[in-house]
């Protein structure tokens, strides 16, 4: 009888609570520059895109030997877990398809085969829903070689945003908090604390994302959300940059230029700017773009460099790390990213390899219990120029998949008291 009963509850279950959140797998060293953008190239990385609109995804393999990659789609819930649909319930066409749009690089020091795939194509005509997406790659072999996230969203509901500074006095001048409500006039939202879900995104980063955060109180059939810690983000800092599409030139970020396999720029040593005034430095927010001067395709044309990072020393707590941090790789921190001390020069250093254009990056400390802190070398300030997007799912009553029924977008320039 016991077993019988544990039986029904297990049925009764949500599968999706038994399930678990499916991570992005990384790519390995070979793959390089993945650019993964819908219409707009300053959503890179982990875009978010209307229903109907253009999937765009491109990268190198710098092995160069024309391997055979294929692509998979798969949707989730908002949770990451794998949701309910079929394929066919999500997909128009077919997917597990050859990338048949590739070239080698032309005239470069580094051999590469650089690729690009577009949705829709004639075998991938669309997506049909709403929702959270992962876009797989994989080998001939069928291996998983990388994968990413996207977000696809209807435009049903209205979703205001602002940008207000701190009501307590101890972060006023540090973080910046995002208040915003859910407006649908045309849907009616049901038992919102259980159907309805947020996640506010900073800088297009969805590795900080907030998410989890209930309605504050209801208006009509609209949401409000105005709470004051619980949806505020580190103000952070302008972010760094560097410009190296002229492979032969020194610039205001590079001191010297060597030649050896390969072209090394080596960037003027950067200062810890925790503790300077805050200076205003326009960015692209953390992106970066492919470019070389006098590439007719700077896509196959451009160079690989070996770009050399310079760090003023200071104390590391114990058991952390130095990182660059940006997303020219996604947010991801890896040995490629990691800073190690020098003693003969007395700095942080670390080389790493970047195709040809123009970069954001920071330096950050990962600690010893794998949280990140972005303002113990940049420093947090409430005045830094920021873009926030707000992403809403709606589960309907009985509905087998979590929709995005809106999105809004603020920025912080227009930051308010």
């Amino acid at each position: 009888m016991r077993t019988f009963l544990l039986l029904i509850l297990f049925f009764q279950f949500p599968l999706h609570f038994l399930a678990q959140e499916e991570k992005e797998v990384l790519p390995p060293n070979y793959i390089r520059s993945i650019k993964f953008h819908g219409d707009s190239l300053f959503q890179n990385g982990n875009p978010i895109l209307r229903l109907g609109e253009t999937i765009n995804l491109s990268f190198d393999d710098i092995i160069g030997d024309e391997a055979n990659y294929y692509y998979t789609i798969e949707h989730f819930n908002y949770d990451w877990t794998p949701s309910q649909l079929a394929k066919s319930e999500y997909l128009n066409g077919f997917d597990d398809i050859r990338i048949f749009n590739y070239q080698n690089s032309y005239n470069t020091l580094q051999p590469y085969s650089h690729y690009e795939l577009q949705i829709p194509n004639e075998d991938t005509k669309g997506l049909k829903v709403s929702g959270n997406y992962m876009l797989k790659i994989f080998n001939e072999n069928d291996e998983l070689v990388f994968s990413r996230k996207f977000m696809v969203y209807e435009n049903l509901a209205r979703v205001p945003v602002e940008v207000k500074r701190a009501r307590d006095l101890k972060y006023i001048d540090t973080r910046q908090v995002v208040n915003f409500s859910v407006e649908s006039p045309n849907l009616l939202l049901k038992n919102p604390d259980q159907t309805v879900n947020v996640v506010i995104i900073q800088n297009y980063n969805l590795k900080t994302a907030i998410k989890n955060i209930q309605p504050q109180y209801t208006i009509a059939n609209d949401l409000i959300y105005k709470y004051d810690q619980e949806t505020s983000f580190p103000g952070g800092n302008e972010f760094m940059q560097f410009d190296n599409k002229d492979l032969r030139a020194t610039t205001i970020d590079i001191n010297y230029i060597e030649v050896k396999d390969l072209y090394h720029h080596f960037l003027f040593p950067d200062a810890i700017r925790s503790d300077d005034p805050y200076t205003y430095n326009p960015d692209l927010n953390g992106g970066f773009l492919i470019n070389s001067i006098g590439a007719q395709n700077p896509d196959i044309e451009a160079e690989y460099i070996w770009m050399h990072f310079k760090l003023q020393d200071f104390q590391v707590p114990e058991g952390s790390e130095v990182h660059l941090y940006g997303n020219f790789n996604n947010y991801t921190l890896d040995n490629s990213t990691r800073l190690s001390y020098n003693p003969e020069s007395g700095y942080f250093e670390t080389g790493r390899l970047f195709k040809q254009g123009y970069y954001n990056y920071k330096y950050i400390v990962l600690k010893q219990d794998g949280t990140i802190d972005e303002g113990v070398i940049s420093g947090n300030f409430d005045e830094t120029e920021n873009q926030y997007q707000v992403l809403v799912y709606y589960t309907e009553i009985g509905g087998r998949y979590d929709r995005i029924i809106g999105i809004g977008q603020a920025n912080s320039k227009n930051i308010r008291n």
